[in-house]
């Protein structure tokens, strides 16, 4: 039985990855805030008595599921906004200024050009939708091994399939990747 102190650590640690794992998945900065707590609050309610030991794949199995949540209810609201936004009164949107809503970036200690800024942004994205390219389990078991740090056993475990297959997954999605960037003339 994990006691209160190693729920703590355990989820203080997990939350900077769980965020990044989030906000991948969503592509919202809010949202993946919003997962990631719901996530968090549901191991601790449910399976805060069990050992330390299984958190780890016990929150990535209760993440997952909370983002593909996130999903569905995103698909039903949508459903609803595309019904009722002929009825919507479109004067509001007159008023909108640009420069109400926009807050300008905080520059750390490290200065970063524009021109660097644009280049990493762009590799960034091009990493991105090559990503979102692949296979639903190649994606998946990619993120968990290489973006969530998860050795191959827990990570075959969190997708309820085999080492064997993990490791086929993960192999197949890095030959995809490396492929399709060297083919847009990206060297990594």
């Amino acid at each position: 039985m994990a006691t209160e102190k190693e729920l703590s650590d355990f989820l203080t640690g997990v939350e900077r990855r769980a965020f990044k794992q989030a906000v991948y998945a969503v592509k919202q900065d809010e949202s993946a805030l919003d997962i990631v707590q719901d996530a968090m609050i549901r191991l601790a309610e449910k399976y805060g008595d069990r050992p330390a030991s299984e958190f780890p794949m016990l929150f990535q199995r209760i993440l997952q599921n909370t983002i593909y949540d996130h999903f569905r209810r995103e698909k039903v609201r949508n459903t609803w906004v595309t019904l009722f936004s002929g009825m919507s009164d479109k004067s509001s949107d007159d008023d909108f200024d640009v420069l109400d809503v926009y807050q300008p970036e905080d520059v750390g200690g490290m200065a970063e050009s524009g021109e660097e800024k644009l280049a990493r942004t762009q590799i960034l994205n091009i990493i991105e939708e090559e990503l979102q390219k692949l296979p639903a389990r190649q994606r998946e078991a990619f993120l968990m091994r290489y973006w969530n740090d998860m050795d191959v056993a827990e990570t075959a475990e969190a997708m309820q399939c085999s080492a064997g297959s993990v490791k086929t997954h993960c192999s197949r999605a890095t030959q995809a990747l490396a492929r399709a960037l060297k083919a847009r003339g990206i060297e990594l």
